[in-house]
C-alpha cells in the first residue's frame, strides 16, 4: 500500500469517529496524476445525493503529459462503498455535526482507494487541549529517552 496523500489537517479539525476505505471512480489522466503523488485533500469533504457517496474539493492535478481529454481538478467524484454503508453513513451525515472528510488516498494492489472519516467538528477549545496533549506526550517520550540512555 503506497500512501499518496495524508490529510493531517483534518484530524486538527474533526474528531474522528470511524473510518472508511471507499473505491473512487476516476478517469485515464487522473488516476496518473495519483500515481504522480499530485493530490491535495486539505479542503475536501464528501457528501450523499441520490444513494450515492461523491467527494468534492479534493484537487488532483492536471496530468502534464496529457492532452486535450485532460480531466478537471477538483471536479466532483463518486466514491464506491456498499449499499449498507452509503445509507448507514447518509443516516449518520443528517445529524448535527457531523461530516465526512478524506482522510488519506493511497494505492492499493494499483487501484485507488480513499480513506474517508466520520468526523465532528472540534471547538477551539479541543483543539487547544489536543496541542497540549500531544506536546506532553512528546515531553514524556523525550524523558523516556534520556532516561534510556543514562542507564
Amino acid at each position: 500500500m503506497k500512501v499518496v496523500s495524508q490529510n493531517r489537517k483534518a484530524f486538527y479539525d474533526y474528531s474522528i469517529e470511524e473510518s472508511y476505505e471507499a473505491g473512487i471512480v476516476l478517469t485515464g489522466t487522473e488516476i496518473k496524476s495519483i500515481r504522480a503523488g499530485r493530490v491535495n485533500l486539505k479542503d475536501g469533504y464528501a457528501r450523499p445525493d441520490n444513494g450515492e457517496l461523491w467527494l468534492y474539493n479534493v484537487h488532483i492535478a492536471r496530468y502534464e503529459a496529457g492532452s486535450r481529454t485532460n480531466h478537471e481538478p477538483t471536479r466532483p467524484r463518486k466514491l464506491l462503498l456498499h449499499r449498507r454503508q452509503i445509507n448507514e453513513l447518509a443516516g449518520r451525515v443528517t445529524q448535527k455535526g457531523y461530516t465526512l472528510v478524506p482522510l488519506k488516498m493511497y494505492l492499493k494492489n494499483g487501484v485507488a482507494k480513499v480513506e474517508i472519516g466520520l468526523a465532528r467538528g472540534k471547538k477551539r477549545y479541543d483543539k487547544r487541549e489536543s496541542i497540549a496533549r500531544r506536546e506532553a506526550e512528546e515531553r514524556m517520550d523525550r524523558a523516556l529517552k534520556l532516561a534510556k540512555q543514562k542507564y
